[in-house]
């Protein structure tokens, strides 16, 4: 087993060993590298001050991503390319995206500036997820000074640029054994082990191996577990090596996630399934977060407040986990068993999620509703899967996440509608099941009144969508766009 990080910082081989596993990148670089040109902002993936960007050879060629340092840990960057804001004017003079951030006078405080600066450089080489509105690219850069008019301003005075050519210097450091650390953490009294197996098989056996192993996709979530809540976490096996579970397949019936996609590299399948479960995904975190962020852990952790699990059981996703040699599939809103607890035993994984394609002429919604428009988690999540043929609701699957302990159908709800019209007295009936479905709690996001309300009144909209097409109902319509 290899045993030392390795990686390429500006185009060069470095070499990281005896670090505890759970380092994180920027503690790497502000302490071991003294680069202190990345900031900690918030440690937790929010602010944005820590970005940096990170090339991977995936498929015989490199793809970067812009993503916050603060969260990802120092090995997750084994055999990949590194490019921090010092990267840019090695000998002092200023990278194009430096010189239009000056000349727009878009720096005051210039805490963020590092920031900013490296998600328009992964914008200017072509980065993962940078097609979208200069908005949308800076959505996880935050900033209390410029009122971002400047930033904007010399986002659009940059042109794209050649991304750096390290794809023979990143083959050169393909290994021939699979990543395996281990640190003895004499403070904490216990050894840390980090597993980065590459293949489905290898991954299958560790997990048996290591029943209480943390599974690590892209650590949006985990990573929090240590900046913020200081957890000791003791064997990781690292899933972001395995390229089978990376696959996405889709045909004219059905669309197969596997676990370890991004939300980056799923966004245009989501967006050929339904262009309202991409809009909702453009304001699942930010850019940096769906580069880094995977569907199969928004699933697996189980998060009630999770935004991809309602949408993909009011579309009847089957979930498909395995366990050593034995794989199983079950429905999405199986898994979810109660607050912190999914029916998922020791040693099995989840392995792909597959989305039926809403059929020809139904009716798909999916609404989040969240205190700020981008890079928030939800206060209410609704999902709604619909026929109506003759007027008459002949089918329906509606999920909601927010309004109990797990992502849940609205049976209730559901039951209402069917085999009714189409018009505002059964939504009003079916609004009114919904305080029979669900006892949402108060808490710092929504009140349990706001959500009730809420929730009746998103399926309101989707009546006043599918009536009045042209309505005006949505704040930004990325639906339209996409």
């Amino acid at each position: 087993m290899a045993d030392a990080v390795r990686y390429l910082l500006d185009g060069q081989p470095r070499i990281a060993a005896g670090s505890d596993p759970t380092t994180t990148v920027l503690e790497h670089l502000r302490g071991d590298l003294r680069r202190v040109g990345t900031k900690e902002g918030c440690a937790e993936g929010d602010c944005g001050a820590c970005t940096v960007v990170v090339g991977s050879l995936e498929g015989g060629a490199v793809v970067w991503r812009a993503v916050n340092s603060c969260i990802q840990f120092l090995p997750m960057i084994d055999g990949k390319a590194l490019v921090t804001v010092e990267s840019l004017s090695p000998a002092g003079a200023l990278h194009p995206v430096q010189r239009a951030m000056v000349t727009h006078h878009a720096s005051q405080c210039g805490y963020c500036t590092p920031g900013f600066v490296m998600s328009l450089y992964a914008r200017a080489v072509g980065g993962a997820g940078t097609d979208a509105s200069i908005d949308e690219v800076l959505a996880g850069n935050l900033c209390r000074c410029t009122g971002y008019g400047p930033i904007v301003a010399a986002a659009e005075a940059t042109t794209p640029e050649s991304a750096p050519d390290v794809g023979a210097a990143l083959a050169g450091l393909r290994r021939e054994a699979p990543l395996a650390l281990s640190f003895d953490d004499a403070l904490g009294g216990v050894v840390r082990r980090w597993f980065a197996p590459r293949t489905v098989s290898e991954l299958a056996r560790l997990a048996l191996e290591h029943p209480d192993a943390v599974l690590l996709a892209g650590a949006t979530d985990v990573g929090l577990w240590v900046t913020k809540q200081h957890r000791a976490l003791e064997t990781i096996i690292f899933l972001g090596n395995i390229a089978e579970l990376k696959r996405i397949e889709h045909t004219v019936e059905r669309l197969r996630i596997g676990a370890g996609a991004t939300y980056s590299d799923v966004l245009p399948a989501l967006t050929r399934l339904s262009p309202d479960l991409a809009a909702m995904v453009r304001r699942l975190g930010s850019t940096q977060v769906r580069n880094a962020g995977t569907v199969g852990g928004n699933i697996a952790n189980g998060s009630p407040i999770g935004d991809m699990a309602p949408a993909l059981i009011a579309l009847g996703s089957t979930l498909h986990l395995r366990r050593g040699e034995e794989t199983r599939d079950l429905p999405l809103e199986a898994y979810f068993l109660g607050y912190g607890r999914q029916d998922r035993r020791p040693g099995e994984f989840v392995e792909a999620v597959t989305a039926p394609r809403p059929r020809d002429g139904s009716i798909f919604k999916v609404f989040k509703l969240s205190k700020r428009f981008d890079q928030d988690i939800s206060a209410v999540c609704g999902a709604f899967a619909l026929t109506v043929e003759a007027g008459f609701v002949r089918a329906a699957r509606i999920a909601f996440g927010g309004m109990a302990a797990t992502p849940r159908r609205a049976v209730g709800c559901e039951a209402t509608l069917l085999g009714r019209p189409w018009t505002a007295d059964t939504v009003e009936a079916a609004a009114a099941a919904l305080d029979d479905d669900f006892q949402p709690i108060d808490d710092l996001r929504a009140s349990a009144t706001y959500r009730r309300l809420a929730a009746g009144n998103l399926l309101r909209k989707v009546l006043a969508e599918t009536s009045s097409p042209a309505s005006a109902t949505r704040v930004l319509d990325f639906a339209a766009d996409a």
